[in-house]
């Protein structure tokens, strides 16, 4: 057993991948679920996406998709990777590059694939110099091109005019590849906030991820509004203690008491996901109510700042980091300076996942 706890509501999974493919309309919905359904557990959140309204799955690297080729019979796309890795059977590939284009066409296999066009992020994907090559060499060979992917660099700031820049610029490459005789069926370039604000920006599929996990990519303009956040981060308060007015706590001593007063000990630390950078931004939440952080962050536990009073607070009780009934992932992100994203993604170490269904009522634990 361990003290700390990731509860991942699978009701909130199913509801979020039903309002996505509702917002989708006509496209096809693709649950983008790398680095472990963003650290929620692909093991069990694919099957609830799968029968939620997934039509595909999206991958980073080849060993995600390896691991999750057993999970679903839909489609699953891997698009970072290097030339001479071993592509695992029974999955789609993005092509990030000319170079991994060329190695593919010398594998001499039939491969489905989607070339991957640079439309403005300027991370991966193939230069609008190299299009035309691009697509005639595929045209030429035995992949199956299902289509072109690109990817938005600003779908967060809705009035961004880079946004329809790269709308653009994808069209002109659809239809540029058909011009040199791909058909290029299914193409996608919306992910979470693209697809949230606009239906222009769909194409044939769609693409979303943070928003599956009930966390808003585009806060204050209320589009992801009907979202569920599927996270919560607690743990079991290991003591509580006294505390005497100018006495230091944690490493360093580097706070003291106010007042007399009363401490609790939440045994979560940076070996389980919890930076140091983040301590004096964190507000627990026990038994309905808020309590600072204080002190030094450790490798394995922080200490609570309780006051002067500690009735009706116990060994055993509930500390909520984030999720429902305390701070939300996007506030503590605002806190902390960063992104929702990178919160939800921190959790690990000795933490344990326990899966519930709050529309079901059942629960496991792994």
């Amino acid at each position: 057993m361990s003290p700390a706890t990731l509860t991942i509501d699978l009701g909130a999974i199913a509801h979020n991948t039903a309002v996505m493919k509702r917002v989708a309309g006509d496209a096809k919905l693709m649950c983008v679920v790398k680095a472990n359904a963003y650290n929620h557990g692909a093991q069990r959140v694919i099957p609830v996406m799968d029968a939620a309204g997934a039509d595909a799955f999206g991958v980073a690297t080849f060993a995600e998709a390896a691991q999750i080729r057993p999970l679903t019979d839909k489609p699953v796309l891997a698009w970072i990777w290097q030339p001479g890795e071993e592509i695992p059977a029974g999955i789609e590939v993005g092509v990030p590059g000319m170079e991994h284009l060329r190695w593919l066409l010398e594998q001499g296999e039939k491969r489905p694939v989607y070339l991957i066009v640079d439309t403005g992020l300027n991370r991966s994907g193939i230069d609008e110099e190299d299009w035309a090559e691009a697509f005639d060499l595929a045209a030429g060979s035995e992949l199956d091109v299902r289509g072109l992917m690109s990817h938005f660099a600003c779908a967060d700031e809705p009035d961004n005019p880079h946004n329809r820049v790269q709308r653009d610029t994808f069209q002109r490459a659809i239809d540029l590849a058909r011009a040199h005789g791909l058909e290029v069926p299914v193409n996608h370039l919306a992910n979470s906030p693209g697809t949230l604000t606009g239906p222009e920006n769909a194409f044939g599929m769609v693409r979303p991820g943070i928003a599956l996990y009930g966390l808003d990519p585009v806060e204050g303009t209320g589009a992801g509004a009907d979202l569920q956040p599927a996270m919560t981060w607690s743990a079991g308060i290991t003591a509580v203690k006294r505390i005497s007015k100018g006495e230091g706590a944690s490493y360093s001593l580097t706070w003291t008491a106010p007042e007399d007063g009363w401490t609790a000990i939440v045994p979560v630390g940076y070996a389980d996901g919890l930076p140091r950078a983040w301590q004096d931004h964190i507000e627990v939440t026990i038994g309905g109510n808020r309590y600072p952080q204080v002190g030094r962050v450790c490798m394995d536990q922080f200490i609570v700042w309780l006051g002067p009073d500690h009735t009706g607070i116990n060994v055993g009780d509930e500390a909520i980091i984030f999720g429902e009934g305390g701070m939300s992932a996007a506030e503590l992100a605002r806190r902390v300076g960063t992104i929702h994203y990178e919160v939800v993604c921190r959790p690990g170490g000795r933490v344990v996942r326990e899966f519930v269904d709050k529309q079901e009522s059942h629960e496991a634990t792994v």
